[in-house]
């Protein structure tokens, strides 16, 4: 892991689309798997039977060599509290001892899961196809919790806000 020296979605960025996505905004989810994890911005939720979490990913990061090798995620959404942790998984923060260490995760048969996140899902892993610069991962929900939503982490141009 490498701490970035740059802003990811520092103006003038000379990617227009890194621009353009970083206008999009949306809440941070935490995806795991293993013993990686990556927060991760690009990510859809197709509603169906069953239902599936769309996510794109770095194809060189440990998630997605962890998924792959695994066939299972947790995808979590964090809270405006998570914003030290969400900074350590995405690369951006030192994390000693790894970003694992910088939240308390439970153990569950899709992976880690972070304790207090009160919405999260465990999927398994449908496939895999490259997608530009990404890999996209299409995961199909097992199991979803929905909960209290109060304080979500919510990113927009590289900035967490708060609602």
């Amino acid at each position: 892991m490498t701490i970035h020296s740059t802003h990811p979605f520092a103006d003038p960025d000379p990617d227009p689309v890194r621009r353009f996505r970083g206008r999009l905004g949306g809440a941070v989810a935490l995806v795991t798997a293993g013993e990686a994890g990556l927060t991760v911005s690009s990510l859809m939720v197709a509603n169906g039977e069953p239902a599936r979490i769309l996510a794109l990913v770095d194809p060189d990061s440990d998630l997605a060599d962890a998924v792959g090798r695994t066939g299972r995620a947790v995808v979590q959404l964090l809270s405006w509290s998570h914003r030290d942790l969400a900074e350590a998984f995405a690369g951006t923060a030192p994390a000693p001892g790894g970003p694992f260490r910088t939240g308390s995760f439970v153990d569950t048969e899709w992976g880690p899961r972070l304790a207090d996140a009160t919405t999260w899902s465990g999927t398994s892993l449908e496939s895999v196809a490259p997608v530009g610069w990404s890999d996209l991962l299409t995961l199909v929900v097992e199991e979803i919790s929905v909960g209290e939503d109060d304080e979500p982490l919510v990113s927009r141009r590289g900035r967490y806000l708060r609602l």
